[in-house]
């Protein structure tokens, strides 16, 4: 066994706590130290600058922008003309070619039509006009890229969480090192404190606390011995455990869990078929219009340029610029209006489909709750006679050498009550009961009351229905005990967050239905912490899969339903959901990659702020729509009954696009957001 010189308050025989297990690697096991596995390169996230489409709408875009003021300002052609058709180039030839791909599938794209009309426009000298098309469509066309490619990045990453490699022990006892793609069914491996669990499977042997928050979205530790079940990609904690493999690798929660985020980011398809429906519909009367103002003029004898301006004015005035600024400039505007109060709404069709939303399903840890374990009960025993600060100062003195999550809680709370904690001498922990130490020469234990060892002093029950008592309301209960006699109970939750209940109330009145709440949690915590916040459906103990097929059943009844979360094991409800957000501060990468939308500050009640934004939004591109509708109709009309002078349909197409441009950017202002939330308030209010 190789020879440790670490400090013996962390040796000596112990077990290293799991943050500093790679510098103990000699004391706690006769292996040798390996290297930890890295991640493969194809895992990370690619720039934005490494897509094709991100380069050329870059490219177009500097481009137009350098052109522009030359144009604008009476600069000779020849400085301005070659730019405009580099942005036409830059911007134009990859849809361009896709379209041209398209045609041999005899299908008509969208794209092509409007590097047709963008040529088309320069054919009669509208050469800034058919720049200024190509510049949004190829924009567009690279947020849309750059989205999809971060969102694959995240998936894949997710397999990062289950290690490369895992220990094996042969039938003899001997050690080997695998990959853990190799385990099969019925292998037993060895898992280390601070290692990653290898593989799905159940305990054989040893004791451990398991972080499993990654799959269950627990906040604490779960506690392992013989016959409990663990998932691979896991993080142990401060014991060795030996667990017999009960799932194959690809067949693991982790790896189900990217199957179904893949699969459920897959069956939003039909909403982006159904939009490739109306432009076909759209591109294909539109260039067959075209065709036909200028060939049937042509062959009754019409003159060529004429027939060919009025061909090209008719493409002009009939392109949907005012369209598609009629819906883009509220969605975006919206957009950044919520961005800058806290919420990253992803795109424009995610603001479009928020507002649509009549189901809320919430995660509990880390969405309603704070997410991290917090001192809610100090409980001295009437016996012993201690203060509350004393009692926490002997617990706070104790666990301080501790990394566990329930120690960091007590710790904090000393801290925060500015209590001054003495030095512990002859720290120990055991895995799944507690920690002990010496404080001011007296021995204190800090731990689960049902496995601390106590002498019999008569404080035993009143200790027991204390913890009891605190078990119930959903407390996870710690006993203090001081040489051997209990003094005090001690009581840890996970706190409600202080918006809590009043985002519950808004999203009741904004959806008619109260939300419906989605944890891996106990029942017995999860009631608790619902009673508190408001919400009856309470459905606790759900994997990754449970929550999809919670989202399912909502929406099986005709649900629109908006999911908000924060961990990987919420990624696939997410995913299935018709809109997802995830809460920033603490989300997984996974969760804020999944879901369609972030609430960057952490702030909850931005939520059902966002919510009403989006409907806002919505009847603003509804009144959009009628005007854009009405401009293009009324010049395509002109143009078809009358004579309609291209500066004339231009200043038309123009003028509709500015109208609709400005009515729309109302939603960039800051009152547009503290509208709805006031508006939210006042309703909450008057709620029974």
């Amino acid at each position: 066994m190789n020879e440790c010189s670490c400090d013996p308050v962390w040796c000596g025989g112990r077990t290293a706590p799991p943050s500093r297990v790679e510098d103990h690697r000699p004391c706690l096991s006769p292996s040798p130290a390996r290297p930890r596995p890295q991640a493969p390169p194809g895992t990370r996230s690619r720039p934005p600058a490494a897509l094709g489409e991100v380069r050329w709408a870059a490219a177009a875009l500097a481009l137009f922008l350098t052109a522009l003021p030359l144009h604008l300002f009476g600069a000779p052609w020849w400085t301005w003309g070659p730019l405009y058709a580099l942005t036409y180039a830059a911007g134009g030839w990859e849809p361009g070619w896709e379209g041209l791909k398209a045609l041999r599938e005899k299908t008509l794209d969208v794209d092509l039509l409007m590097v047709v009309a963008a040529l088309g426009a320069a054919a009669i000298g509208q050469v800034l006009d058919g720049a200024l098309l190509i510049v949004i469509f190829a924009t567009s066309g690279a947020l849309e890229a750059f989205a999809t490619a971060r969102t694959a990045d995240s998936v894949r990453g997710l397999l990062d969480l289950a290690p490369d490699t895992a220990t094996r022990l042969l039938a003899d006892g001997v050690e080997e090192t695998v990959p853990a793609r190799e385990l099969r069914v019925g292998d037993v491996i060895l898992v280390r404190p601070g290692e990653r669990v290898g593989a799905d499977g159940r305990v054989l042997g040893g004791t451990s606390e398991v972080d499993q928050a990654t799959i269950t979205g627990e906040p604490l530790p779960a506690p392992k011995e013989p016959g409990a079940e663990v998932f691979a990609g896991t993080l142990n904690g401060t014991g060795a455990l030996r667990v017999a493999v009960e799932r194959d690798p690809s067949d693991s929660v982790i790896a189900r869990i990217v199957a179904m985020v893949e699969e459920a980011s897959g069956t939003k398809a039909p909403t982006q078929l159904f939009i490739e429906k109306v432009e076909q519909r759209y591109s294909i009367g539109m260039v067959a219009a075209t065709v036909a103002l200028f060939a049937l003029p042509l062959a009754f004898g019409a003159a060529l340029q004429p027939t060919l301006l009025r061909a090209m004015t008719f493409m002009i005035v009939a392109s949907p610029c005012a369209v598609v600024l009629a819906t883009m400039p509220p969605l975006l505007s919206a957009i950044a209006n919520a961005g800058r109060h806290g919420v990253l709404i992803k795109s424009a069709v995610v603001m479009e489909r928020l507002g649509q939303v009549d189901a809320v399903a919430l995660d509990k840890t880390g969405t309603l709750t704070e997410g991290t374990p917090r001192l809610t009960d100090i409980r001295p025993l009437t016996g012993p006679g201690l203060t509350e600060d004393a009692l926490l100062t002997l617990a706070a003195a104790a666990e301080h050498p501790s990394e566990h999550p329930l120690a960091r809680a007590v710790t904090e709370a000393a801290r925060t009550r500015g209590l001054a904690l003495p030095a512990a001498e002859d720290f120990a922990s055991a895995p799944g009961t507690g920690v002990t130490a010496t404080v001011d020469g007296r021995t204190v234990a800090v731990g689960a009351p049902a496995r601390l060892p106590v002498t019999a002093t008569g404080h035993e029950e009143e200790a027991a229905a204390l913890a009891a008592r605190l078990e119930e309301d959903g407390r996870t209960a710690v006993l203090v005990v001081l040489d051997g006699t209990p003094v005090g109970v001690l009581g840890i939750a996970d706190r409600l967050r202080a918006d809590a209940r009043t985002t519950v109330e808004r999203l009741t009145g904004l959806t008619g239905s109260a939300p419906v709440l989605l944890t891996g949690d106990n029942p017995r915590a999860a009631a608790r912490l619902g009673a508190e916040a408001g919400i009856d459906d309470v459905r606790a103990g759900l994997l990754p899969q449970d929550k999809v097929h919670a989202v399912k059943e909502l929406e099986a009844t005709g649900r629109k339903v908006l999911v908000v979360g924060d961990g990987v094991n919420d990624a696939p409800a997410l995913a299935a959901a018709h809109t997802g957000i995830a809460m920033g501060r603490a989300g997984s990468d996974l969760a804020l990659e999944t879901a369609d939308a972030v609430v960057v500050r952490d702030e909850l009640a931005a939520v059902p702020t966002a919510v009403a934004l989006s409907r806002r939004c919505r009847r603003l591109v509804a009144q959009n729509l009628v005007i854009a509708g009405v401009f293009i109709t009324g010049l395509v009309v002109w143009d078809l009954v009358g004579t309609l002078p291209l500066p004339l349909g231009v200043a038309g197409h123009e003028g509709s696009t500015v109208l609709v441009g400005l009515n729309g950017l109302r939603l960039l202002r800051d009152a547009a957001w503290t509208r709805e939330a006031d508006a939210l308030r006042r309703s909450g209010e008057t709620t029974p």
